[in-house]
């Protein structure tokens, strides 16, 4: 009888060790694998970053633009950071902005799955008298990027319902209950200039975080009294 047990004892632990052995391995390699993917991805939008910035650099000196308002909006057409500030003691502008990537992850569920990595960067643009353009890229962490990234998601939010908006709406009043119904100051809708075909709307976003906040110059074709039209949005300097 015990000869017996023991058997079947033996018999169980190698039945069962062989899937055992098998899930610990996949385990192992699959966090590898995933760890080397990640790597990758985080490498790429590092790479990317530094190339954003370069083409900024490049920009800027072919523009030839000095004033504020013109270099943030060459900064923002290449770098399409959220909140762009500009320090004029130092006379640097610095750009915040988010960049994420996915990579396909292993796994042992059929169809694997889809890891993703974020990097924070801050860019600083500098010229010096008789010098060109010249940038520096830093990663920070999350929480730098956050009231940057809330911005953005504001800003595309502002997007959405302006161009909604009938035009006979767009006025100072109209634009601030659209945009910030609850009144918790997410928007400051600062001046509103009609033009013979569009309307320009300056409105200070704000993040959740005291003093992070940015003025975009919101702008809409305007057809008639009942007309709705796609808004694009920039940000500026100063509103």
């Amino acid at each position: 009888m015990t000869t017996g047990c023991l058997t079947v004892l033996i018999v169980l632990i190698t039945v069962l060790g062989v899937p055992v052995s098998w899930l610990w391995y996949r385990h192992w390699h699959d966090g590898n694998v995933n760890s080397e993917r990640r790597e990758q991805a985080l490498a790429a939008i590092q790479k990317q970053a530094r190339a954003r910035a370069g083409d900024t650099d490049r920009a800027l000196d072919a523009s030839g633009v000095t004033d504020v308002g013109a270099v943030t909006g060459v900064v923002w057409r290449h770098s399409k950071a959220p909140v762009i500030t500009y320090d004029a003691a130092r006379r640097e502008f610095t750009a915040t902005a988010a960049s994420s990537a996915h990579y396909d992850a292993q796994a042992i569920v059929p169809g694997g799955g889809s890891g993703r990595v974020t990097g924070c960067f801050v860019f600083t643009f500098t010229r010096r008298p008789g010098q060109g353009w010249t940038s520096q890229v830093s990663e920070r962490g999350d929480a730098t990027c956050r009231p940057s990234t809330q911005i953005g998601h504001r800003v595309r939010l502002a997007l959405t319902r302006i161009s909604g908006m009938y035009a006979d709406d767009l006025t100072p009043d109209g634009i601030q209950n659209a945009l910030d119904p609850t009144r918790r100051r997410s928007f400051d809708v600062k001046k509103v200039v009609p033009g013979e075909d569009t309307m320009t709307v300056f409105v200070l976003v704000s993040s959740s975080h005291p003093g992070i906040d940015q003025c975009y110059r919101f702008t809409r074709p305007v057809t008639d009294g009942a007309g709705r039209g796609p808004t694009t949005a920039v940000p500026t300097s100063s509103c």
